[in-house]
């Protein structure tokens, strides 16, 4: 049997009258059709676990959401469930009334596929990560100045990418012109004793 628990109790009776109702009857009708579901609170929302987040529900002013931790995976259900252009956090829009429920005839079979796709261990696919461009150029007038004071510059040479880096993207980032010939001056300045960017701060 699953377990309920009393904070999931609280989250319901503080929800608005309309919200009561959806979020009891999804409830049971999470318990009675999955063994072994835990209930937890994450993010202030109603969360039912099994071998990890499988399914949630959430009241909010004027709505319910219902949503699915693995709803990529629920294509299936393309037709019934909101997998894109969501207009709510759910997947089901919002719920503003059990007349605006969805069907148990609806709701039970992608609780069970929800259910299965965790006992069965089937991981999201990847996302893909977004790589960040670095940029190693130079800017323009740090060069010139650099080219005027042939130490600043030996010694701006042998520093590591990283350390380049903080000194161009420091002046590359200047919001006026002022301001990037102060950072220019005071760059050569350090860069002459052979002092990175923030050497005032590294031990």
């Amino acid at each position: 049997m699953g377990t309920k628990i009393k904070e999931v109790d609280i989250i319901i009776d503080k929800a608005a009258p309309f919200a009561q109702p959806i979020m009891r009857h999804y409830r049971n009708l999470i318990h009675d059709n999955c063994p072994n579901v835990e209930e937890k609170i994450k993010w202030g929302m109603a969360f039912f676990d099994y071998k990890g987040p499988m399914t949630h529900i959430a009241a909010f002013k004027a709505h319910c959401a219902i949503g699915f931790w693995k709803a990529p995976l629920l294509e299936e259900f393309s037709n019934t469930l909101q997998l894109e252009e969501r207009t709510a956090m759910g997947h089901f829009g919002k719920i503003g009334g059990m007349d605006e429920m969805p069907s148990d005839e609806i709701l039970i079979p992608i609780i069970m596929e929800a259910w299965r796709l965790n006992e069965e261990n089937v991981k999201l696919p990847a996302k893909n990560k977004v790589v960040k461009e670095i940029d190693d150029s130079v800017p323009e007038e740090l060069k010139i100045a650099l080219s005027k004071a042939p130490q600043a510059q030996f010694n701006f040479e042998k520093f590591s990418p990283s350390h380049k880096r903080e000194y161009s993207n420091w002046i590359r980032e200047a919001k006026t012109e002022a301001t990037k010939l102060k950072r220019i001056n005071t760059a050569i300045e350090q860069l002459n004793e052979g002092k990175s960017k923030d050497w005032k701060y590294q031990k």
